[in-house]
């Protein structure tokens, strides 16, 4: 009877895994798919055509809201490392209370209250929205990310090499751009692709942040879907996808511990 119960309880687990995993990813497959239809509608398989992707690439408004986008998402995971490294080197060097609170709220609060916070403070300071705005929005959001993966680095690293430095005459600062910072240099660059990928698709901040001329892709798709869910939105998400899932398996190949410590 025992044996039995085991047996079950390994099939019961996997048919709920098998339920969960279908949840999230099956509509992603249909996105996909149906982004290679060759019909206006999402009822029917029609045939298989790359018109889409070719009337995306002639599409202005997209075009010029995935430059945005691009550009935000460059400027605001640039700032973010840099920040979000250094924050990360303080908070592993010096065992503050108060610093990985600081640094890390924005990740652990509703993305929600980050905007609606993040625009009552641009307004108090009399910051036009738009293109500026979101940037540093972004980078707001970008730098715990990116301090959580470096301190991860960090903790991994054998103190005893940066000390051997110091004995040997290196300044502090020597010691770390010598040392310490190519021993961290692929949790860097995983933090700096984690930021990238936030920032590209973000929604909630951009939604508060964007004010009226500023156009994102992510807010772009909003406006589309508001009509239908046309094959286009479908080959605009499909590419979308494809480049978040990239940067995260690069980012998990460089820093695989990152998000096991905080």
């Amino acid at each position: 009877m025992a044996n039995l119960n085991r047996m079950r309880r390994p099939l019961g687990l996997w048919l709920v895994a098998l339920f969960v995993y279908a949840f999230l990813y099956v509509p992603l497959i249909i996105v996909v798919v149906y982004s290679f239809n060759d019909s206006q509608l999402n009822a029917e398989w029609v045939g298989f055509t790359l018109a889409w992707y070719r009337k995306l690439f002639h599409n202005e408004e997209m075009l010029r809201a995935a430059g945005n986008s691009l550009m935000i998402a460059l400027v605001a995971s640039a700032a973010s490392t840099l920040l979000g490294t250094m924050a990360g080197f303080a908070m592993h060097r010096y065992k503050l209370k108060l610093l990985p609170l600081l640094v890390l709220t924005p990740i652990a609060i509703p993305e929600i209250l980050v905007g609606v916070s993040l625009l009552i403070f641009f307004v108090m300071l009399n910051i036009t929205l738009g293109l500026l705005s979101i940037t540093l929005a972004h980078i707001a959001f970008c730098i715990g990310f990116v301090a959580i993966v470096v301190r991860s680095r960090l903790s991994g690293m054998d103190e005893s090499l940066t000390e051997a430095a110091r004995d040997c005459g290196a300044t502090p600062m020597q010691a770390f751009r010598l040392v310490t910072l190519p021993l961290i240099m692929p949790g860097v660059v995983a933090g700096a692709l984690m930021a990238f990928t936030l920032s590209i698709d973000d929604f909630v901040i951009t939604f508060f942040t964007a004010g009226a001329n500023a156009s994102t892709l992510p807010l772009q798709i909003y406006s589309m879907i508001k009509i239908a869910v046309t094959p286009e939105v479908n080959a605009v998400s499909t590419l979308l996808m494809g480049l978040t899932l990239l940067l995260i398996i690069i980012a998990s190949k460089l820093a695989p511990n990152a998000l096991r410590s905080s």
